[in-house]
C-alpha cells in the first residue's frame, strides 16, 4: 500500500465519504472478484455487488493497520460474509431453523455470561446455561460462524486457514469459503475439537479439560479432522 492509498484509508476510517466512494472505487475489481463465487444462486449479481460494497465498507470501519495484516486481506471474509450472511438468511445457504435458533440462545447466554464472569464462558458453562450439549454447541456456532472465523487465531497462534492450508493459501481464501459446511459434516467429537481449538481458540490442554479427554487424545481427534477437512477441500476445488 502507498502513503497516498494510507492516507486514504486512514480518511476514510474517520468517516471521510469522500475518501470511502474513492476507496470503493479502486477496489470494484476486487469486490466483484468475490461476487462471481456466488452467481448463479438465484440472486442478481448487481444485488450480490452490493451486498459485496456493505462489506467492504464495515472493512474500512473496522480495519487498523496494527493487525499487521493488508486492508485487501482484510477485507476479503468482510465482503465474502456479507454476501453468504444474505444468502443463508434467503435459504440459499441451508441452516435449520432449530440451529438458528439454538445459535440465539447460545449468543444470549455468552453475553449474560461474559458479565458475570468478566471473561469468556466456557463450552462447558454454555452447555449448563442454555442445556445444550457441547456437540449441539458446536454444530450451531459452526453452522452459523462467520467466514472471518477462518483467519482468527487460538491460544497457539495458528489459525484453521494456515493449518489447512499450503502455500500461497492466503491467494486461495475464496476457495476455501466451503469450510464452514466440512467443518459442520465432520463426526460430533472431531466438530467439537475443531470448534474449541479455532473458533474458541483453546489450547489443546483446555480442549481436553472440556472434552474431558487426554491432550494426546485431542492432538490425535484434531490431527484425524484436520486431514478429513483437507481431503474435503481438495475434492472440491
Amino acid at each position: 500500500m502507498t502513503v497516498e492509498q494510507g492516507a486514504l484509508l486512514d480518511a476514510a476510517r474517520k468517516g471521510d465519504r469522500d475518501a470511502c466512494a474513492r476507496i470503493l472505487e479502486e477496489n470494484q475489481r476486487l469486490v466483484w472478484a468475490i461476487v462471481r463465487r456466488y452467481t448463479g444462486r438465484g440472486v442478481e449479481a448487481e444485488d450480490l455487488f452490493q451486498l459485496g460494497c456493505i462489506g467492504f465498507l464495515k472493512a474500512i470501519k473496522g480495519y487498523d493497520p496494527a493487525y499487521g495484516t493488508q486492508f485487501s486481506t482484510y477485507a476479503v471474509p468482510k465482503i465474502a460474509g456479507e454476501i453468504r450472511r444474505f444468502l443463508r438468511d434467503d435459504g440459499a445457504v441451508k441452516v435449520s431453523r432449530t440451529v438458528k435458533e439454538q445459535a440465539a440462545r447460545i449468543y444470549l447466554e455468552a453475553e449474560t455470561l461474559r458479565e458475570q464472569l468478566k471473561r469468556e464462558p466456557t463450552v462447558t458453562e454454555l452447555a449448563a446455561a442454555t442445556g445444550l450439549t457441547p456437540e449441539e454447541i458446536a454444530a450451531a456456532e459452526t453452522a452459523t460462524a462467520s467466514v472471518s472465523s477462518l483467519q482468527a487465531e487460538n491460544e497457539d497462534g495458528l489459525t484453521l486457514e494456515t493449518t489447512l492450508g499450503d502455500e500461497g493459501m492466503e491467494d486461495r481464501v475464496l476457495e476455501h469459503l466451503a469450510l464452514r459446511e466440512a467443518v459442520a459434516r465432520l463426526p460430533e467429537r472431531e466438530r467439537t475439537v475443531i470448534l474449541l481449538r479455532y473458533y474458541k481458540g483453546y489450547t489443546q490442554q483446555r480442549a481436553a479439560q472440556v472434552v474431558g479427554v487426554s491432550q494426546v487424545q485431542i492432538s490425535r481427534i484434531e490431527r484425524r479432522a484436520v486431514e478429513r477437512l483437507r481431503k474435503e477441500l481438495r475434492d472440491s476445488m
